[in-house]
């Protein structure tokens, strides 16, 4: 019983990641869950008292996951602007996974404070890996500047998002170069 339950939640989040994937924050109705998994939406209902706490699961779910991709790809260069350039370029080629894209459009949503704080609590341990490369490299503010960096990673995911005029390598590229021009100082 108990494994048939965990096999109905996980199917739920996946209909939620594929929800929010192709349709945003509007598309991620308990209506649709039930239709996606074939359960009654009353059955939702058991798992989860709200979308924000379909969110927060994802996001409890999800980010280790890609906390750990990111830390790996770091963990293989051995500078410090070697692994800045990591922690760009891996959340970068995140954005076409679709985990990724559901928190993007949970991220633009309205959501309770509980959600909220877990998806600030999430970013905040992204950041809290380039805290160390940038302390290496002798920058006077590290947390700050790890900050501004993940605010340039963002801005290229949503540019990427977006499906802008530039391919997302040509962002990549761009946002590697003004992550470590500024760290630089050039």
């Amino acid at each position: 019983m108990a494994e048939h339950r965990t096999m109905q939640r996980a199917a739920l989040l996946d209909a939620a990641r594929s929800l929010l994937s192709e349709g945003g924050t509007e598309a991620l109705t308990f209506p649709a869950l039930a239709e996606r998994t074939g359960l009654a939406r009353s059955s939702v209902y058991e798992y989860f008292r709200s979308r924000a706490a379909v969110v927060e699961e994802l996001c409890a779910v999800d980010f280790p996951v890609w906390a750990a991709e990111v830390e790996a790809a770091m963990a293989a260069h051995d500078t410090a602007e070697g692994k800045i350039e990591a922690y760009v370029r891996s959340q970068l080629d995140l954005v076409g996974d679709r985990r990724h894209r559901a928190v993007v459009a949970i991220s633009a949503s309205e959501l309770d404070d509980g959600a909220r704080e877990k998806i600030r609590a999430a970013h905040g341990g992204l950041v809290t890996m380039i805290v160390a490369a940038l302390t290496a490299l002798g920058r006077p503010q590290p947390r700050l500047e790890a900050m501004l960096l993940q605010g340039v990673v963002d801005a290229a995911v949503r540019r990427i998002e977006l499906g802008a005029a530039e391919d997302p390598t040509t962002i990549a590229d761009a946002a590697v170069s003004m992550a470590l021009g500024g760290i630089r100082g050039t």
